[in-house]
């Protein structure tokens, strides 16, 4: 599952969970399969983040962020 598709069933979970409907099995369910998708985003923005700066980062180790923004 890619980063925005996670995002995206958590905003659908959030949305189930605020349900009045929603019985309790169903919201430890779907708190349990949130905590997992939380943890796959973080996974890939981890990695997101190793890459990006291994791209700025300097011969001597420094990382030269000023690039990115311009």
């Amino acid at each position: 599952m890619t980063f925005e598709q996670s995002l995206d069933r958590l905003e659908a979970i959030v949305g189930q969970l605020q349900r009045d409907d929603v019985t309790l099995e169903e919201a430890l369910r779907l708190f349990e399969e949130g905590v997992g998708r939380v943890r796959e985003a973080a996974q890939a923005l981890s990695k997101a983040e190793t890459q990006v700066q291994a791209l700025v980062e300097q011969p001597d180790g420094a990382l030269d962020v000023a690039n990115l923004a311009g």
